[in-house]
């Protein structure tokens, strides 16, 4: 059961990635060239490595692990909320 919550804590991490990623377009604007064309996926790539992490090790059967990825979730939830509540229209 932990692996299944982990797992879907994972696809709202995702989600909550792109909307915020989608959002911030004018900040990723002032980057440099190189940045500019691949903050997204290095976002998305670090997300993965981190999500990956949590699975794997909560299917070794260490369930803190699942509880600390949940930690990371709110604490994600609550930065990507606070960035989509103040973005221009």
């Amino acid at each position: 059961m932990a692996l299944v919550i982990t797992f879907l804590l994972g696809i709202g991490n995702f989600a909550l990635q792109r909307a915020v990623l989608d959002s911030v377009r004018p900040a990723i604007d002032h980057l440099p060239p190189f940045l500019r064309r691949h903050t997204g996926r290095i976002m998305l790539v670090a997300e993965f490595a981190v999500l990956t992490g949590a699975l794997l090790l909560v299917a070794l059967g260490h369930p803190g692990w699942g509880l600390a990825y949940l930690g990371y979730s709110a604490i994600n939830g609550g930065a990507g909320w606070l960035i989509l509540r103040h973005r221009p229209r």
